[in-house]
């Protein structure tokens, strides 16, 4: 709580306010089923236990004042209730605003400025959300400020229509849902299609999950993650001269065998590949996890990053070295990227008593091969989007 509590004591001496409320919404990892949220399929992601803290408070006026501990060399951003457009120079600030902008389009009364402080224990463009966990943390403040009735899946389905229309970014809806409906030692099996959802408790007993960061940044908008969602949907337009097919979600592993030379494009049938036997994958893999068969479990992760990397191409150099170092490593059940790729991170189930041979012998091989070094956290699941009581601030 160290960051918390440097964190209020920005926001009072920032803003010069002393009864700031405050609020938290997790990052998340997603232990399987990637690039499969906007296809249609299902994703199996779970909230992490650190995120982004928000203190705020509503003002008397309609001033809106927000600082980020950490983009301090952008100051505060200041705009209005009538100001709620995208604008560059407001950078990170742009997040926060398309929330207040979208929930007041859709009809709620935020009718007063905010002073807020913001702090991320997220490194930025590690694949882990930062962005959708500033979007929700914004989310749960304007509820709690404002003493809004909002439904939950409602308000994580606002935070996906500040990244697409606000940001600008062509992602599903998994970032959000994750960090909006986390809960405490569970994962969330998560149909994107039609947002059916059940929890799985992650009893992984002697083994944990070890998040593996390649220090290399991602954005997400600079990268070709639009592009793989646009070949994917150019695939399902060409099958839909064939057969009406909603998603790729929708098809089984042998409807595409039997339909993918319709598609008549090598790049579209690995995409499509991709996409059908990744969301059986996930499937496969709750049904190991009810079972207790985690070695399964972790079979699954391994084949899902070798189609990340083949079929899909999203993984590179950094993220490879990482997860095939950790193949060969005693004491690891599966290893695979987590996130869009191209960068951020990867993940590990790796027993608990290996823990520190794991993080020294991939970190060696890593250093060796990439030239700089990778970072390494035990991942701990938590709950969703909150405010923290002051209770829990002792």
């Amino acid at each position: 709580m160290k960051k918390l509590e440097e964190c209020m004591k920005v926001f009072r001496e920032m803003f010069q306010q002393t009864d700031g409320r405050v609020f938290f919404a997790p990052g998340r990892i997603n232990l399987i089923g990637e690039h499969t949220d906007y296809n249609g399929g299902h994703v199996f992601p779970c909230a992490l236990t650190f995120g982004t803290y928000a203190v705020a408070c509503k003002r008397e006026d309609n001033a809106i004042r927000m600082y980020s501990m950490n983009f301090p060399d952008k100051g505060m951003v200041a705009f209005s209730l009538q100001e709620l457009e995208y604008s560059k120079e407001h950078d990170w600030g742009n997040y926060p605003k398309g929330m207040i902008a979208y929930m007041k389009e859709a009809g709620y009364p935020i009718d007063h400025g905010m002073d807020i402080a913001f702090y991320g224990e997220i490194p930025n463009g590690a694949g882990l959300s930062s962005s959708a966990s500033i979007e929700m943390v914004t989310g749960v403040l304007l509820e709690g400020l404002f003493a809004l009735t909002i439904d939950r899946i409602a308000m994580v389905e606002l935070g996906k229509k500040v990244e697409n229309q606000f940001i600008g970014v062509n992602s599903g809806i998994m970032d959000q849902f994750a960090i909006g409906m986390g809960k405490n030692g569970c994962g969330i099996l998560l149909d994107c299609e039609s947002l059916e959802y059940s929890y799985a408790p992650l009893e992984l007993k002697d083994y944990h999950i070890i998040v593996m960061n390649t220090n290399k940044r991602r954005e997400l908008t600079d990268s070709k993650y639009n592009e793989r969602r646009t070949e994917c949907e150019a695939g399902l337009a060409k099958l839909n001269e064939t057969i009406p097919v909603k998603s790729w979600g929708a098809l089984s592993e042998a409807e595409f065998e039997q339909y993918k030379h319709r598609l008549g494009n090598e790049i579209w049938i690995k995409r499509a590949r991709h996409a059908v036997y990744e969301n059986a994958r996930t499937v496969h893999a709750l049904e190991a996890l009810k079972r207790g068969d985690i070695q399964e479990f972790g079979e699954l992760m391994n084949q899902s990053h070798i189609s990340l990397r083949d079929n899909y191409e999203v993984t590179g150099k950094e993220l490879d070295t990482l997860v095939q170092t950790a193949w060969k490593l005693p004491g690891v059940i599966g290893a695979r990227m987590t996130g869009a790729g191209f960068g951020g991170c990867a993940i590990a189930i790796v027993a608990k008593d290996r823990t520190e041979m794991f993080i020294r012998e991939v970190g060696r091989e890593y250093k060796t091969t990439i030239g700089y070094e990778a970072s390494f956290y035990v991942a701990n699941i938590g709950d969703g989007a909150r405010e923290i009581t002051r209770e829990e601030q002792l």
